[in-house]
């Protein structure tokens, strides 16, 4: 309202001095208005995609990766997580077969290893390999432009060793018996592997202070929307009840947890969590390891395990998957568009990695320069339209008042998932038959709905025989 009130405002002023030259450029301009406050409501139907800026173009920078934020839209996205974009630390850094490139002797050679996104030299800096402070800041609005909010991967367990603590502030570090500073250990006090980082040590309150003091600069001098905090569950929960509520003193924001721990979520603290534990059920299915009895099994410790208004997310593929167990098709074959779909259908929120939506079929190495497809296949009309059926059905909503999760019963329970889920005035049903053999089943479901892929109309009785092929699926929608 108050845009067109200065319109009108500025058109009387010029007709009451039109004899007076006009110094301004009277060219019609675009309102861009501000994005709305991030709220509990945002997350009801969002999709989530996580942006790896170095692999996402031949270039790895903000720049290539901003000019195709609209293009996201039509995927249903309303929240983009950056991958780590702080410079990384060259000291210990990682490059083959767990190898430094201080063991290489060939400096050409050195130079593609461009380490890890999780060893970070400084918090308060972004990547020059990326781009500038400025580019870092074109993003971020183009993102809120588009209706789509940022939230940044925060690394609070370790640091990179050249990071300017590792000198000015040696005392924020876990240290060995003979005083010097480790990389990670396990609960037993034996290293993880993670060599290229150092482990900091939450017992020092100062070190807790100045890790706030680094977030919130991203909150309030970049206006960042929230952070997906890498493994979240290796922090002390204290921490946590102590930083998140001092970060929302400035902003409403978003917080994604790497665990898969309630306690993590309540009282305010983080809105979403990891659901690791269905993602590898979905993997054991799509390889014939389970059946859909495990899932069934998984949706009853959810129901008990999870407070209503907690949030999981879920997904077939992240970087960790990519690149480390294998691309979609690598792990899921035939079953992984089924299972794509049933992450948009169950509760939660679902996940895109960068290159999925480009049906990417192979690792992306992590250590080096590499880059994702860019020619649509068939994954990207599939996100369409699943994204948009999350993004306009409140039978799909799955945020802080998620809708309900019923199960329908079928004449062959072990292989056919269905499910029904209702929110406001519509209704969803996923149909699948999670298997590699055709078969034949009836299921408890009387009505008439719109079958999402050919768009017909079709009625069922609960004695109706239905013919599924191998991973055949099928959402249905009635509002």
């Amino acid at each position: 309202m108050k845009n067109y009130l200065l319109l009108a405002f500025v058109i009387g002023f010029f007709v009451a001095c039109k004899e007076t030259p006009n110094p301004l450029d009277t060219e019609e301009q675009d309102v861009v208005l501000p994005i709305a406050a991030l709220e509990d409501s945002s997350l009801e139907n969002a999709v989530i995609y996580e942006a790896n800026i170095r692999q996402y173009s031949p270039e790895g920078t903000f720049d290539a990766f901003t000019k195709d934020i609209p293009k996201l839209k039509d995927l249903g996205v309303k929240i983009i997580w950056l991958m780590p974009v702080h410079p990384i630390s060259m000291v210990k850094r990682k490059a083959e077969n767990d190898s430094s490139v201080e063991d290489i002797d060939d400096p050409e050679e050195r130079k593609k290893y461009l380490g890890s996104y999780y060893s970070i030299a400084d918090y308060g800096a972004v990547n020059p390999d990326h781009g500038n402070m400025e580019d870092f800041a074109e993003l971020v609005n183009t993102a809120h432009d588009n209706d789509m909010y940022v939230i940044m991967d925060w690394v609070p367990n370790h640091t990179g060793w050249d990071h300017p603590w590792i000198t000015e502030h040696p005392e924020y570090y876990t240290k060995n018996q003979a005083g010097e500073i480790t990389d990670p250990l396990n609960d037993q006090g034996e290293p993880w592997g993670w060599t290229d980082v150092a482990d900091l040590n939450y017992q020092n309150v100062e070190m807790q202070e100045a890790m706030i003091s680094e977030m919130k600069f991203w909150i309030t001098e970049r206006d960042v929307d929230g952070f997906r905090c890498d493994v979240a569950h290796s922090v002390p929960v204290e921490f946590w009840q102590k930083a998140i509520p001092e970060l929302r003193k400035e902003k409403d924001i978003f917080m994604l947890a790497e665990a898969e721990l309630p306690e993590l979520m309540t009282n305010d603290l983080f809105e979403m969590s990891y659901a690791w534990e269905v993602h590898h059920i979905l993997n054991a299915i799509a390889k014939g390891e389970q059946d859909v009895t495990a899932f069934d099994a998984y949706m009853k410790r959810y129901a008990e395990r999870w407070e209503e208004n907690d949030i999981l997310m879920n997904f077939i593929t992240n970087h960790d998957e990519n690149s480390w167990a294998g691309p979609v098709k690598e792990r899921m074959g035939e079953a992984s568009e089924a299972l794509l779909a049933l992450t948009y259908c169950m509760p939660g929120m679902p996940l895109v990695y960068s290159g999925q939506e480009y049906d990417l079929d192979r690792r992306l190495k992590f250590f080096e320069k590499d880059t994702i497809p860019k020619e649509k296949g068939a994954t990207w009309p599939l996100l369409e339209k699943l994204g948009h059926i999350k993004n306009t059905h409140p039978a799909l909503h799955g945020g802080k008042e998620a809708a309900s999760y019923d199960r329908i019963t079928t004449s062959n329970d072990d292989k056919v998932l269905a499910f029904r889920r209702r929110g406001g005035n519509s209704e969803v049903i996923f149909v699948a038959n999670l298997s590699d053999e055709p078969i034949s089943f009836t299921m408890e479901l009387d009505g008439s709905f719109e079958f999402l892929f050919n768009k017909s109309n079709l009625g069922f009785k609960r004695d109706f025989q239905h013919e599924y092929a191998p991973w055949e699926y099928e959402i249905l929608i009635r509002n």
